[in-house]
């Protein structure tokens, strides 16, 4: 593979995928293919929204602060009624029970929506009993992978409060705890970025492969280990482009009156570019062979499209809608 790294592109297949994008939009331009497809994309995670939970932190400030740490006045000595604990443990217990929901309904959302994309198909109900088993999967993989990253990040939190207050009446070792804690502060950013990079190639690999995530997960690391300098290009690049759809749909969210903002609706007004970002990702990891390649399952005459793309097989022709 480390001769073929010469081969890797990052603006062919950024090229190619904007024409498979108009391909898929506005050849022709169909209502309802396009709010199926943002449908799609809505459930793989492209939730847009302007909302801003923020502010729920700073309810109640004020008096409310001055009272919970005045003397004689501390939080455990309210007179809390019983049923206002069972209201809140009841509200953490559904907020988790939601976000389970989410997860699992994004973890399908993905494979629906790269179906789309590959097949140029508006359709949900059909992938959706399709890649049941791949979508529990990666639902359940994702799922441990976020536990262990709470855990995670709660011990490096308990460490760092311990570290600071042992340190505190020892001004020697106060500089060799910072800096400890800097290094593995370092190492869980770099842990958590090359988890969340991984994640985004699972998908596509199982798509392909109709395979286990754990399966997909050591392929694609495999892969990014072996090739290292195609994939921090494409990272870049990518940061890039999401900066750009970031403040376009801020514009857009702008104009409308924050209308565009919600959930569902700036996926829809943003259709084009999430779909081109999502082309863009399987058109370059396609480029790392046919065991990569999305389109090679599909089973569509393979022709060139008019413009060029990255090396590898050529794209299908855009299927009937």
């Amino acid at each position: 593979m480390n001769g073929e790294q010469s081969k890797i592109e990052i603006l062919a297949p950024f090229g190619a995928a904007y024409e498979w994008m108009k391909a898929m939009l506005f050849r022709p331009f169909d209502v309802a293919k396009w709010l199926t497809i943002g449908f799609a994309a809505f459930l793989a995670g492209s939730w847009g929204g302007g909302l801003n939970f923020g502010r729920i932190g700073r309810l109640g400030g004020g008096d409310w602060k001055y009272r919970v740490t005045s003397d004689g006045n501390l939080p455990g000595d309210w007179n809390v009624p019983a049923w206002a604990i069972a209201l809140v443990v009841a509200g953490v217990v559904v907020v988790v029970i939601l976000a389970f929901v989410l997860m699992w309904v994004a973890a399908r959302g993905r494979f629906i929506f790269t179906d789309c994309v590959v097949k140029n198909r508006g359709a949900i109900v059909e992938p959706w009993r399709e890649f049941r088993r791949e979508g529990n999967s990666f639902f359940l993989f994702s799922l441990v992978v976020a536990l262990a990253m709470i855990l995670l990040t709660a011990i490096l939190i308990l460490m760092i409060v311990g570290a600071l207050k042992l340190s505190s009446h020892h001004e020697g070792p106060f500089v060799v705890v910072i800096l400890g804690l800097i290094v593995l502060g370092l190492v869980w950013l770099a842990v958590t970025l090359f988890f969340a990079l991984v994640t985004q190639f699972m998908v596509p690999v199982m798509y392909r492969r109709r395979c286990s995530a754990r399966e997909a997960f050591l392929d694609a690391s495999r892969l990014m280990l072996r090739n290292p300098g195609p994939f921090i290009l494409f990272v870049l690049f990518g940061i890039v482009l999401l900066l750009a759809v970031g403040i376009v749909g801020a514009m857009i969210s702008c104009l409308t009156c924050c209308i565009g903002g919600l959930p569902y609706i700036s996926t829809v007004l943003l259709l084009p570019a999430i779909v081109w970002l999502a082309a863009f990702k399987l058109l370059f990891l396609r480029q790392f062979g046919e065991q990569y390649d999305v389109w090679a399952a599909v089973g569509f005459p393979q022709v060139q499209p008019a413009v060029a793309q990255p090396p590898g097989p050529s794209l299908p022709p855009p299927s009937s809608a």
